[in-house]
């Protein structure tokens, strides 16, 4: 009999995790922001990055982290790397098109 106890995936606490690396990884813009705005910079010069830019992105990494968690859950442990992959093309993708419309106009 397998022991499920070591799979972080079961586990509610990895909502925690992920929000806790979300918060993580939306300090580097934060951070850059704060230092443009205290050397004078302006929106569109540098670093600049709106209220509305942190929900979204904070948006999109939590909600994606949550749906691969979710979608784990349901499959089979040896496709996780194929939809781990799956979901982070997802996720670059709508990344690019929101930052710079790449293939539509959604970020321009």
């Amino acid at each position: 009999m397998k022991n499920n106890k070591t799979d972080i995936i079961r586990d509610n606490s990895i909502f925690l995790w992920l929000a806790l690396a979300t918060c993580v990884v939306l300090l580097i813009p934060l951070v850059l922001t704060l230092l443009n705005i205290l050397n004078g910079g302006v929106e569109g010069r540098g670093w600049y990055w709106r209220p509305g830019d942190f929900i979204v992105m904070g948006t999109l990494l939590f909600g994606t982290g949550s749906m691969f968690v979710l979608t784990a859950r349901r499959t089979s442990k040896k496709y996780r790397v194929a939809i781990g992959i799956a979901f982070a093309v997802a996720f670059l993708w709508l990344w690019v098109e929101l930052a710079v419309g790449l293939f539509t106009n959604w970020g321009s």
